[in-house]
């Protein structure tokens, strides 16, 4: 079937599987057979509807969010696919050794431009790494997500790109992937109208120099009787 898929079809399909929870081109390809028929084509799909997609090949896609099967008709239309001749220009990655920066957490936000959080877990172009203490602000990475490999999970998948890190900040991710999430070790925090990463991390250096709540002082690796003392100075000041 993917041999038969233009190369502008196939790119849309592929983006838009990596926005919906726990699927991948095979299983989005079989819903849109029964939704628009042979062949895929361009003008089939930007004429497809969310209603179309969630109850074709029996509801298979019925249990998704609005929200993921949305962003995936919009790529599938060709709405925010990216322009291969015309690549965006990165932010510059800054040299980082460990213990370089003494207290400090490393933090992946979910990007699609530059330097903003602005992308969903299960579909951003990629992860910007930071590392951050209460003086600093680093970025010491970018990691492109790519197409994960057919037999692995996707949120797993995306889930090991970024699994030494101790937070993740995106706009948004679905349960089952944040469940994923957590298992590899991050705490995940979702940001719905994002921002620039830097003025993000900014507050968030400020937190770490203040009394971290006890959440972000177990990502920071503090002593669990040093967690105790943050919650009771919190009680406080409540």
């Amino acid at each position: 079937m993917a041999d038969t898929l233009s190369p502008e079809v196939a790119l849309r399909i592929g983006l838009a599987a990596r926005a919906l929870p726990d699927t991948d081109p095979k299983r989005l390809i079989n819903v849109l057979v029964q939704a628009l028929g042979l062949p895929i084509t361009p003008a089939k799909l930007g004429r497809l509807k969310v209603a179309r997609l969630k109850v074709a090949a029996d509801g298979e896609l019925g249990d998704i969010e609005h929200e993921h099967l949305k962003t995936a008709v919009n790529l599938l239309k060709g709405i925010g696919v990216p322009v291969e001749d015309t690549p965006e220009p990165l932010p510059e990655v800054q040299p980082y050794s460990e213990g370089d920066m003494p207290g400090s957490i490393r933090v992946a936000c979910a990007s699609n431009h530059e330097t903003r959080v602005d992308g969903h877990f299960g579909s951003c172009a990629r992860f910007l790494i930071y590392q951050v203490s209460d003086r600093e602000v680093r970025l010491i990475a970018i990691r492109k997500t790519g197409l994960a490999p057919e037999e692995v999970d996707k949120n797993v998948f995306r889930a090991d790109l970024i699994a030494d890190c101790q937070l993740l900040y995106t706009v948004s991710i679905g349960g089952p992937a944040a469940a994923k999430v957590v298992r590899a070790g991050l705490h995940p925090i979702k940001l719905p109208n994002g921002g620039e990463a830097a003025e993000l991390l900014d507050d968030l250096k400020n937190v770490i120099g203040h009394n971290p709540p006890p959440w972000l002082a177990k990502a920071m690796g503090v002593d669990a009787r040093e967690r105790i003392r943050f919650t009771q100075t919190e009680e406080e000041f409540a």
